[in-house]
């Protein structure tokens, strides 16, 4: 009986991990050291008698961010950089705002689930299954409204109004990361090889290299 019961816990224990995102802190805080030469998988800690309120605290995500640009979007970030003290903790948030008919073009956050909600106008989001479905699963979402996209999944949204809209995501990670498709693909340094992109999206090889002078 006994050995059951330790291998269930074992078992769940294990299972609870492999659900987890950013590792649990083992201390009441590990605030950021940007200063330190040190290492490791996250950020070093500070002497704790060095913290102040400072380092827990963050100044305007209330200021709308810039959307004059291609994509008509300009995502804001606090996470462990903007704020020291959510080293080690396990989120982040994260202000986007949306110019009228703007994108937050398709990208992916490796390390984090993401929850979004709108605060102001009407936004159509969307995430894509994995291989071998890729299923987009779509909506339109108004003030008030939200949405979940699961971790790594490529995701998108769009102001499909007439006037600017704004969201605010939360991510389950300290440092989500951020990959947008069109940038890893065609933007890389050095370039992955014309040839490829050719075959793999089916493409002539001179609209491949008009795409990679964009990126």
């Amino acid at each position: 009986m006994a050995p059951s019961i330790l291998f269930l816990g074992f078992l769940a224990l294990s299972f609870s991990c492999a659900l987890a995102s950013d590792p649990s802190s083992l201390q009441d805080f590990c605030v950021a050291d940007g200063d330190s030469n040190v290492i490791v998988n996250g950020l070093a800690c500070k002497d704790p008698k060095n913290v102040q309120a400072s380092h827990f605290s963050f100044s305007g995500l209330h200021l709308a961010g810039n959307t004059s640009n291609g994509v008509g979007s300009k995502v804001t970030a606090v996470n462990a950089v903007q704020i020291p003290g959510l080293n080690t903790l396990g989120i982040s948030v994260a202000r986007i705002d949306y110019a009228p008919y703007g994108i937050n073009p398709p990208h992916t956050h490796p390390r984090a689930s993401e929850i979004l909600t709108v605060l102001e106008g009407s936004l159509e989001v969307g995430f894509v299954t994995s291989n071998p479905g890729n299923r987009l699963v779509t909506k339109v979402l108004q003030k008030g409204d939200v949405f979940v996209f699961p971790v790594n999944l490529v995701r998108f949204q769009r102001n499909v109004g007439k006037s600017n809209a704004v969201a605010l995501a939360a991510l389950s990670s300290q440092n989500p990361g951020a990959i947008t498709i069109a940038n890893a693909v065609f933007g890389t340094n050095p370039e992955i090889p014309d040839d490829i992109l050719a075959k793999a999206f089916q493409l002539d090889k001179n609209v491949v290299n008009f795409l990679q002078s964009k990126f």
